[in-house]
């Protein structure tokens, strides 16, 4: 009973059915990346929200100069997950990343409830990228600000000025963004570079220790803000120390997001069976090298507690040493990082939002393609939406959402895995994770304990977004979705594939899904 309120919230949508969804003619992608694009997406998006904005002021507010060790445990959990998303992407290479992965092995309540946190993830990180990416502009810009006030509200027009420059950008094609992230990845490696061989002429080991320093109590009236780890065990809220070093992991994990906006493109790819694996898992490697050698440094050049404050970046400490021409420089390849960073999570926003479109638990208008190949009616709207975001909200501790929000895919994507594995043994896959299921459980593992690291305050929030999304799925995606409401006789046989399409076939995958 296709119709029926209730019937099919657990139903799954078959591989070979997504793979047949990327050949409609009206919400077509053109596939143009390769995997050297990927990659260079992977860089653009990972290299920057951390290098230039977290890495100073965790390092001074959380964990000291252990901020190194801490992206080290942000990058194993990474690393885990990473491989299952290397799996996912080869075997259903289609927009949706996590979103699509979950439909095919949760069923369809499942992939709603992953995909209404992946708008949450995409949407307020690249808001949030963007402030940051204003910051450094008025870095450059000296006395003058991006900010302007519009009576008793701040208007943030720097960070609404990137948004619709990388909305016209994003509509004209991924190729075009591609050879765009190229020449600004090109610049921000160049300035890295700069920062680590000047920096180390300034490194001092002693500012190295302590490595874990001492730990320090919060404001006794702000227990909402500490971790919920902290909050179970009974520490209360504290800085440094052990407790600071679990807590800044899972602050810098937002610097690792990214890699997963790479699988959001897989219907984009040429041959992504093998080219979305070696995306991912290139650009994570290349990633973490770089954050760990850039945290060394700076922690090196100035005592931690000199980069105390919400406002310590990357410069600072060269500008504490009076290298004004590396701090100019440092800002300069801040706005080109921060630009591709803001661009590929704004790209991942509108696959994620272009695949629930296209099942119907959005409005399928908004999955329609036009001459460039691309969404652009959903672009240009989510760019007005991240633009009014970035313009006038002040987000604060809100970024921590962006965290939770992706950590809670992970665990889904690893989980999925193995439930792929036991449902589809006869899938294609480009590529497979190794040691099934250890990896997968050890992923999920390594997710929840960062999970547990973020502030009590997050995880109410994220609640509470849950809980609005579950609202609207009862009251409008269930109604509308396409799989619901086609019965399942006429979605066994495709005259285009000859094979089954329902959840739970037997039959190969269609052409496009192994070559």
């Amino acid at each position: 009973m296709p119709n029926s309120r209730w019937s099919g919230l657990l139903r799954t949508k078959s591989v070979e059915q997504s793979l047949r969804d990327t050949d409609e003619a009206d919400s077509k992608l053109r596939k143009d990346l390769t995997a050297w694009d990927l990659t260079i997406f992977g860089v653009a998006v990972v290299v920057g929200a951390g290098i230039f904005t977290l890495t100073a002021r965790t390092a001074g507010n959380v964990a000291g100069p252990s901020v190194s060790l801490a992206f080290v445990f942000a990058a194993i959990a990474c690393g885990l997950t990473a491989l299952c998303y290397a799996e996912f992407a080869s075997t259903v290479p289609v927009a949706g990343s996590a979103y699509t992965f979950s439909y095919a092995t949760f069923g369809e309540l499942v992939a709603w409830i992953i995909g209404w946190d992946l708008i949450l993830e995409f949407s307020l990180a690249a808001s949030t990228v963007a402030k940051g990416w204003s910051q450094y502009l008025g870095e450059l810009m000296g006395s003058r600000s991006p900010i302007v006030h519009i009576g008793s509200v701040e208007f943030d027009w720097g960070a609404t000025l990137l948004i619709v420059v990388l909305a016209i950008l994003l509509a004209i094609g991924t190729k075009v963004s591609s050879r765009v992230s190229a020449i600004a990845v090109a610049i921000k490696l160049a300035v890295i570079a700069v920062v680590l061989v000047v920096g180390v002429t300034y490194f001092k080991a002693s500012n190295l220790t302590p490595y874990i320093p001492p730990s320090q109590p919060g404001s006794a009236d702000e227990g909402l803000h500490q971790s919920l780890f902290s909050w179970l065990t009974g520490a209360g809220n504290s800085n440094f120390g052990w407790y600071g070093l679990l807590a800044a992991a899972s602050l810098v994990f937002f610097a690792f997001i990214g890699f997963d906006v790479v699988a959001t493109t897989a219907e984009e790819t040429k041959n992504p069976q093998r080219n979305v694996p070696r995306g991912i898992l290139g650009s994570l490697v290349i990633v973490t090298i770089l954050y760990v050698a850039v945290t060394l440094v700076l922690t090196g050049m100035v005592p931690y507690t000199d980069l105390s404050g919400d406002d310590a970046t990357l410069a600072t400490a060269f500008g504490l040493h009076g290298v004004t021409w590396a701090k100019n420089l440092i800002s300069v390849g801040a706005l080109a990082g921060l630009t591709t960073v803001v661009m590929v999570l704004y790209l991942g926003q509108t696959r994620v939002l272009f695949a629930m479109a296209r099942d119907g638990l959005l409005p399928r208008r908004l999955a329609r393609t036009g001459r460039f190949g691309t969404p652009v009616p959903l672009t240009l709207g989510v760019g007005f939406v991240c633009a009014m975001l970035a313009g006038f909200v002040n987000f604060g501790t809100l970024e921590e959402m962006v965290n939770i929000g992706t950590l809670f895919a992970f665990v889904l994507v690893s989980i999925g895995v193995v439930v792929l594995r036991r449902t589809r043994p006869d899938l294609p896959r480009g590529f497979r994770v190794p040691l099934v299921p250890l990896i997968p459980i050890l992923a999920v593992l390594a997710c929840l304990w960062l999970m547990l690291n973020l502030s009590v305050e997050t995880w109410l929030r994220f609640v509470i977004w849950m809980a609005l999304g579950l609202v609207v799925y009862f009251a409008y995606s269930m109604r509308h979705s396409v799989l619901r409401n086609t019965p399942p006789e006429a979605a066994v046989q495709s005259p285009s594939s000859g094979g089954v399409a329902e959840s739970g076939g037997e039959t190969g995958v269609p052409e496009q899904g192994t070559r």
